[in-house]
């Protein structure tokens, strides 16, 4: 295959989806300009017959939240055998969940802050939430279970603003993690393929590092490469790697990171499809290590496959073939 056609999916149906919208055409304009032929693809429930008519060899997954990083869409591509950038179908779902990947930092001894997950059930009232908020004290950061870009996050410093962060953050998925608040630096750590490229230091001018932070210019200071120690700054590289190894991703990734004044480093999460805006972290760190922007599109295109290749006794699906077929999506 000399000249695949790439499909950029972008947009899709999470709150992310400006977001996502703005990584996916920095995208095709980068693939473009190194000569690639792509095809952006807005995604919706009617994937599947997108994918059919655009006819395209391998996908660039520009997507950000529900049914883009959680393995749906990753799902979908195994099934109609369309090789895709980024992690597979079980690391995407993993990452995805807080909960579950925090579980897996504490299975294989990543430090990670204290937690606890309330679902809707013990946020419908306010004892319901105190007996399952318990000794675990405040300040507190409370999130999505499954979202990104901190949509829906925010501290609470005590049973009051508990409740309402909780709430806030149902609006945005099922359940709720509330996290011991850490007082330390951001840290994010740019990988590739498992590799760690660099860790930037965010200093937000805001009280935490908000979807304003995150995508108004001027919302952040930037420290590139991170104010840490040399050796310090190696450990924080390695257990980004750890991290990453713990949830199986593959691809171009990310992991946010809390550095305390002390000796102690946590991991907050692993990031399977890291923005690609201007002001966009994994970009900032992969062109200190040498990466234009259109380099860096071309490594992750690079590294498209399918977890699962089909073999010619398994025949794919194909909407094109069976137009009143209903479409397939992920619902929930």
């Amino acid at each position: 295959m000399t000249q695949p056609h790439v499909g950029v999916l972008l947009g899709g149906l999470s709150a992310e989806r400006e977001v996502s919208i703005a990584t996916g055409e920095a995208v095709c304009e980068a693939l473009r300009s190194r000569g690639h032929r792509v095809t952006p693809i807005d995604v919706d429930a009617h994937l599947d017959r997108a994918l059919a008519e655009a006819a395209i060899d391998v996908a660039f997954i520009a997507l950000h939240g529900t049914y883009g990083e959680d393995g749906c869409v990753q799902g979908m591509l195994e099934l109609l055998g369309i090789p895709y950038t980024g992690a597979g179908v079980l690391a995407s779902a993993l990452a995805m969940d807080k909960l579950k990947s925090k579980e897996l930092f504490r299975l294989y001894n990543v430090p990670t802050p204290p937690y606890y997950g309330v679902d809707a059930a013990d946020a419908t009232d306010l004892g319901a939430l105190v007996r399952a908020h318990g000794s675990f004290g405040f300040p507190v950061f409370v999130k999505p279970r499954s979202n990104g870009s901190s949509v829906g996050a925010g501290r609470a410093d005590d049973v009051e603003q508990l409740a309402v962060r909780v709430q806030d953050a149902l609006r945005f998925d099922r359940s709720a993690l509330v996290e011991r608040f850490v007082d330390g630096r951001e840290i994010a750590v740019g990988l590739l393929d498992g590799k760690a490229l660099g860790a930037i230091e965010i200093e937000p001018t805001g009280r935490f590092y908000d979807y304003h932070s995150k995508y108004t210019r001027g919302g952040s200071v930037y420290h590139l490469p991170a104010r840490l120690s040399p050796t310090r700054y190696q450990g924080v590289l390695n257990l980004a790697e750890r991290a990453v190894r713990c949830v199986g991703a593959t691809g171009a990734t990310r992991v946010d990171l809390l550095v305390t004044e002390g000796d102690n480093e946590y991991v907050l999460e692993v990031n399977t499809l890291p923005g690609m805006t201007k002001t966009s972290l994994l970009p900032k760190i992969a062109k200190a290590a040498g990466y234009e922007f259109a380099d860096l599109c071309e490594a992750i295109l690079d590294g498209a496959r399918l977890e699962h290749p089909h073999t010619p006794e398994q025949p794919t699906l194909s909407a094109a073939a069976e137009p009143d077929a209903p479409a397939l999506a992920c619902a929930e």
